[in-house]
């Protein structure tokens, strides 16, 4: 039976902002406020999937979060007689839960889950954790929903366990697949699972950030595995190095990529990174290929600015591996030469595409924030939800959706304006016929 690697991509919502939300997220501080531009986001990350299938990859979408989240601010007791009079409360009041309200996100589809394959589980079930995201506000909007949807997509519960979220506390802060790869010969072999975790809140002993929150803890880690009933001895859990934390490495997906038998990282990415690569090496019966990146050839900051190691790594049908990069990485000297002597070595990555995902670059997520990855074989993919899955003719059809729907200049200010939120009602109403999806947002629209 075949098996393969399918993206599932964050589809950007039309309230794509840059509001800073996101501390110890480098572009997100340093872009806020500036104005975006929701259109192009959209058609980037559109365009990036749509490379993937051409390069005969399975891609698929998670649609947006339904924004602004109106119900939120009710919850909190922020009211009113109309959706304006509440948004404009929320607008000159708590200006800082009004922007939570309307972050879009969701679109980095790294964050929303964390997956484990039906190879590793012992009840031969994939199993999917969404990630309460319980470190940002904003983020922490996206489990209920996500929780949904992952539901509507996955139904079969003989093949598929999608989880609740951990409880929403500091102890099980979880941000999903951005902390987590898996190590395998093939697909369709049984894996080694790595669970990255920036803290511990119940052992004092180990160090922490100082400027910068860790937003993964190993409790969170730890309890995935268990839920996901993954074999002790094919997982391993590696501190991320506190140090890079504090320079805006806020997951470990901004300095460490895996795939199959291949990672690529920095050496500063863990807290003892010899350690991790011996014991990955010897979980893997000694087959990983470990490209290390030294401070010397890509410094820390380099490594944020450019989101090298944010750049997805994928097996095409043939076994080549390729690298899909953001184009700030052929542009920034360091980066490219890297990729060049990458390119050089003796390893199974082949070629390197440059893509533009400039606008979610500026809010800090490169081509691999914004999907998530789900190993399936025949049987699996076909008892999923078949609409999201990206074709020649939905691509089209979504492009038509974007340009009707979004607006190509976004400012703060434009925010407040209630229109947004009717815009939003009308694109997700039409997006639940275009994903076969009805009824998708129906609690969520009012």
């Amino acid at each position: 039976m075949t098996t393969y690697e399918a993206n599932f991509d964050g589809l950007v919502g039309n309230t794509h902002n840059y509001a800073g939300l996101a501390i110890g997220d480098m572009a997100s501080m340093h872009h806020a406020f500036m104005p975006s531009n929701p259109r192009a986001a959209a058609l980037q990350g559109l365009n990036k999937m749509k490379l993937l299938v051409d390069l005969g990859l399975q891609q698929a979408i998670i649609p947006p979060q339904p924004r602004p989240a109106v119900s939120f601010l009710k919850s909190i007791g922020i009211t009113g007689n109309s959706v304006e009079d509440i948004l404009k409360k929320a607008y000159q009041t708590h200006p800082r839960l009004f922007a939570a309200c309307y972050s879009a996100s969701g679109m980095w589809a790294a964050n929303a889950a964390t997956i484990s394959p039906s190879f590793d589980a012992v009840d031969k079930r994939v199993h999917i954790t969404p990630a309460n995201l319980s470190a940002n506000l904003h983020r922490m909007l996206e489990a209920e929903f996500t929780t949904l949807v992952l539901r509507r997509i996955l139904a079969d519960p003989e093949l598929f366990e999608v989880h609740e979220p951990l409880s929403s506390s500091y102890t099980f802060s979880d941000e999903g697949a951005a902390n987590h790869s898996r190590f395998c010969t093939d697909y369709d072999k049984k894996g080694v699972e790595l669970f990255v975790y920036g803290k511990s809140l119940f052992d004092a002993d180990l160090p922490a950030p100082q400027r910068f929150p860790a937003r993964q803890t190993l409790e969170a880690s730890q309890s995935i595995a268990r839920l996901h009933k993954l074999d002790p001895s094919r997982v391993i859990f590696a501190q991320q190095n506190p140090a890079v934390i504090d320079q805006g490495v806020f997951h470990n997906d901004v300095i460490a990529v895996g795939n199959q038998r291949v990672l690529l990282y920095h050496e500063q990415a863990y807290l003892d990174t010899e350690n991790v690569i011996t014991k990955l090496q010897h979980a893997m019966d000694h087959q990983l290929i470990a490209i290390k990146v030294t401070e010397n050839e890509l410094s820390i900051k380099d490594a944020v600015a450019s989101y090298l190691f944010n750049s997805q790594l994928v097996s095409l049908p043939n076994k080549d591996m390729v690298i899909i990069a953001p184009q700030e990485c052929a542009i920034l000297p360091s980066a490219h030469h890297v990729l060049e002597r990458i390119l050089a070595e003796d390893n199974p990555i082949k070629s390197i595409y440059f893509i533009d995902c400039h606008q979610s670059m500026q809010n800090g997520g490169g081509p691999a924030c914004l999907r998530l990855r789900m190993v399936l074989n025949e049987k699996q993919r076909h008892h999923m939800h078949q609409g999201i899955f990206l074709t020649e003719t939905l691509y089209h059809q979504l492009v038509a959706w974007i340009e009707k729907h979004y607006r190509d200049h976004l400012t703060w200010q434009d925010l407040f304006s209630p229109d947004l939120f009717f815009e939003s009602q009308r694109a997700l109403s039409e997006l639940e016929g275009i994903l076969d999806m009805p009824g998708l947002y129906a609690e969520f629209l009012g």
